[in-house]
């Protein structure tokens, strides 16, 4: 379970403070019913639109990207990022995932459209305690259009794909792969955002990146017609984020997709765990991944720790344990 730092929840906490909280629930409601239409961004008409889209959004982003970043850390151990290009950031959840990540950041900038939402990044990045987060550069500019930054060593594109015309989508994708050691790219667990990110990994393996994650292999996605790949990240409810979604549970499942590239050496897992695994007494039965074929796989208390492994391995995570 990915966790906000403790200074973005309180950073957070004391901005939500300063609006009703009727006024945010109001907002968050309009927010998450157009969230993930087509090409329809909420629209951050106030402060408080600001505000609560950060409260719904900021912990599920965060949860997502650094869900992402951590398995493509484990593919390629020795990538230590000094400096992030987050495109198309909103409030910042990247820019926090990826510190955590790799504290080896040096150097982060923030591309946003929307000034309210980067002030407000500005505002809870001014809160952290790593430099990098701290002294981040946030610039408004319209993702898609013109320039896409200088640079990076980790690029970072999440939930910013779907907002996007078809038309602008690989020429963005190429310009950013081609000044990234590493890029990130998340999008809703839909079977739309999947296929955005299925266009974009056989963009980015034409040029010649290597994927780090979720694919243990660079072959043709072995899914049925139907089925899409994807992921779930859970993250805690605190009571107020729980009254804004209207939710009773103190945790929710934030479901995604994701490809991370690189131009550097990979370590793939042998597979990767496409869904909840099957536990039943003395077996463990994995849907995964592994060498561009899904198989079911059955693992039993003969297994000896191999089974120990299968009864604790997650949703999304590399198998055998890397």
């Amino acid at each position: 379970m990915y966790t906000l730092p403790a200074e973005l929840r309180h950073a957070l906490a004391e901005e939500l403070e300063s609006h009703r909280e009727q006024d945010l629930a109001a907002s968050a409601a309009e927010l998450t019913a157009r969230y993930h239409r087509p090409f329809d961004r909420p629209a951050l008409r106030s402060k408080t639109d600001v505000a609560a889209y950060a409260a719904v959004r900021m912990p599920a982003t965060f949860a997502a990207v650094r869900f992402a970043l951590a398995e493509a850390a484990s593919a390629v151990p020795d990538f230590a990022p000094e400096s992030q290009l987050d495109v198309g950031g909103g409030t910042g959840a990247a820019v926090w995932a990826a510190a955590d990540c790799w504290p080896s950041l040096r150097e982060i900038a923030v591309l946003e459209r929307d000034r309210s939402a980067a002030q407000l990044g500005r505002s809870l990045a001014a809160k952290a305690e790593h430099p990098a987060v701290r002294r981040a550069e946030w610039r408004q500019a319209e993702v898609g259009s013109g320039p896409a930054g200088a640079a990076a060593d980790l690029v970072t594109l999440s939930y910013v794909l779907g907002e996007l015309p078809e038309a602008v989508r690989e020429p963005l994708v190429r310009r950013l792969a081609e000044q990234a050691g590493m890029l990130v790219i998340v999008e809703p667990g839909s079977p739309d955002g999947y296929e955005r990110v299925l266009a974009a990994r056989d963009l980015l393996i034409g040029m010649g990146l290597r994927v780090a994650a979720p694919c243990p292999h660079e072959e043709r996605c072995p899914l049925a017609e139907g089925d899409w790949c994807h992921f779930a990240a859970r993250l805690p409810r605190d009571s107020l984020h729980r009254r804004l979604k209207a939710g009773s549970l103190g945790f929710e499942d934030e479901k995604f997709s994701y490809v991370a590239a690189t131009r550097a050496g990979v370590t793939p897992p042998g597979a990767r765990v496409l869904r909840h695994p099957a536990k039943r007494k003395g077996l463990v039965t994995l849907a995964l991944c592994a060498g561009g074929v899904r198989e079911e796989r059955n693992v039993s208390k003969r297994d000896g720790e191999l089974y120990r492994a299968a009864r604790d391995v997650e949703w999304g995570e590399a198998w055998p344990p890397m």
